[in-house]
């Protein structure tokens, strides 16, 4: 591709990824409460449902997503129910001190994965800026299979290093706390965080 179409592309994607949403509320919020792990496998789901936004808008399949509306629905709520019991495994979960042992994270790897996953494939925010907003900034009717994997590599790059930038400044906000009482703060505005995530999610 042209590289000033993919500068064009990667700067777009940024604004986009940078703006606050659910994806980045949960990713921050289950920083806060267990630090760096499993922020890899949700920040993976996200990136692969950008990549599935992607092959929908270059393949023209705006009238098929149109048409599975309803299947994005039972993705997106189920990707909220999952934010759900997080966010109530965070409002239960003992405070521990920082220096301590740290306590097993809630949620496995393979469920982070897919709540990242669900997250973006019922986003109206990644639909719309790959189906409508896209095609005005590529040329996707000439999009050849290595531009199409070029941009593959700019979502993986671009959104691996926004989200975690948000996961470092998380994790650094996170170990400036010690107490317990700070933790069990901190896990308590995490759920809430989580939850609301989870509506905004289930909303959209």
């Amino acid at each position: 591709m042209d590289p000033l179409g993919l500068i064009v592309f990667a700067a777009a994607l940024a604004l986009a990824a940078a703006s606050p949403g659910p994806s980045v509320i949960a990713l921050v919020a289950r920083t806060l409460a267990h630090g760096r792990e499993g922020a890899t496998p949700l920040v993976a789901g996200i990136i692969l449902g950008d990549m599935v936004w992607l092959t929908a808008a270059a393949l023209g399949r705006a009238a098929l997503a149109a048409t599975l509306g309803s299947l994005f629905v039972l993705v997106r709520l189920a990707a909220a129910l999952y934010l759900v019991f997080l966010a109530w495994k965070l409002w239960t979960a003992p405070a521990h001190a920082i220096a301590a042992p740290a306590p097993k994270p809630g949620g496995s790897s393979a469920g982070l994965f897919l709540t990242g996953l669900g997250m973006t494939l019922g986003n109206p925010k990644a639909m719309a800026f790959y189906l409508a907003l896209l095609p005005t900034i590529i040329d996707l009717n000439h999009l050849t299979p290595l531009a199409f994997l070029e941009m593959c590599a700019i979502i993986a790059l671009v959104l691996a290093l926004v989200f975690g930038l948000y996961v470092t400044l998380a994790q650094r906000a996170r170990g400036m706390v010690a107490s317990q009482r700070a933790i069990r703060l901190i896990n308590r505005a995490c759920g809430t965080a989580m939850a609301g995530a989870a509506v905004m999610v289930a909303a959209k």
